[in-house]
């Protein structure tokens, strides 16, 4: 379970990143405390900030920047893009068609997924099927997201292999049949200002997002700088804000790491209530395990954990799969 924390830890990883791909990682005095950061970090509170990624600050404003005008763009134009269980679930959604535990969530947003070709899992990856809707407008969107989604999917293999190592795990852990083709979601989220969404009396469940873990292994979160709306609860039920810290990733870990680490890490839950009168732009990048793998409490967590598997074995496309198709009204 996650602790009391007041606020979340801020981990440089730039040491990580420089030796990523040597097996000897773990000897470097750098690479060796940020292992130790990861470790408390997952353990503790199941998010924490990232500096020292290598992702210039200028390309994460960009990409919120492009969404936003995405975002200003007529209805019109954004639901030629709109979001079906017929697309895969890929493409646009408006506000309140997104639901968190019944609720409608007050934003938008448009969902990418790594591309499924037909028959590739059989009956499993069958609803998720399809390729990404990208908008005509602004130009470039697709070319932009593209690269992004690049740069987010090196750096999240690079950051799982330190915390591969902080669970005791080789640097490989995660990858070969529970990672060596890892799935990935990307999230590109609007919230509107209280304000507009609501007037100036927001009831307590029109949040922007509601009350939830995320699915997977580890999420990357691209937040404006000039907004504080990100809230982790921690183990007394108090609501933590991630406050915006510029040029950084807000960075936590979803369900498949928390059953894999037998419960050592927690998949902390976590919600958004933009209370600003401003429009907030997030790009959440999700890094998951293989679509079809098995996912099941590793040796090593058992053995430091003590006890036998807390939790039963768990394939991720199911889980993705059953997430989704009760997350939207379509």
């Amino acid at each position: 379970m996650a602790t009391d924390f007041k606020s979340l830890p801020i981990v440089d990883v730039s040491p990580l990143l420089a030796r990523w791909d040597d097996p000897n990682m773990a000897e470097d005095p750098g690479v060796s405390q940020v292992i130790r950061q990861l470790d408390q970090a997952c353990r503790e509170a199941g998010f924490f900030y990232v500096t020292g990624h290598g992702i210039p600050e200028s390309l994460l404003k960009e990409v919120r920047n492009i969404s936003r005008q995405f975002y200003d763009l007529p209805y019109e134009e954004k639901i030629k893009i709109k979001m079906t269980a017929a697309t895969g679930y890929r493409g646009y959604q408006r506000l309140g068609e997104n639901i968190t535990k019944g609720v409608p969530d007050m934003h938008e947003a448009i969902d990418c997924y790594k591309e499924i070709k037909p028959g590739m899992y059989g009956a499993l990856g069958k609803p998720m099927e399809g390729c990404n809707k990208w908008p005509q407008k602004p130009p470039n969107f697709k070319e932009l997201m593209e690269e992004y989604i690049n740069l987010c999917t090196g750096l999240s293999r690079k950051i799982m292999r330190g915390i591969a190592l902080a669970l005791g795990g080789s640097p490989y852990e995660f990858e070969g049949k529970k990672g060596g083709d890892p799935f990935w979601v990307m999230r590109i989220i609007g919230y509107p200002g209280v304000s507009h969404a609501y007037g100036l009396d927001m009831p307590e469940n029109d949040i922007g997002c509601g009350a939830h873990t995320d699915y997977g292994l580890l999420t990357l979160v691209n937040q404006d700088d000039d907004i504080t709306a990100l809230q982790v609860r921690n183990l007394s039920g108090e609501w933590i804000s991630a406050v915006p810290i510029p040029g950084t990733f807000v960075c936590n870990i979803g369900d498949m790491l928390k059953i894999w680490s037998n419960g050592l890490y927690e998949s902390t839950v976590h919600r958004v209530t933009n209370s600003s009168p401003k429009y907030r732009v997030c790009v959440a990048f999700f890094y998951e395990p293989n679509f079809d793998a098995v996912v099941e409490p590793l040796d090593i967590c058992q053995q430091r954990t003590g006890e036998t598997r807390i939790f039963e074995s768990a394939v991720y496309g199911e889980h993705l799969v059953s997430k989704v198709q009760t997350n939207f009204v379509v």
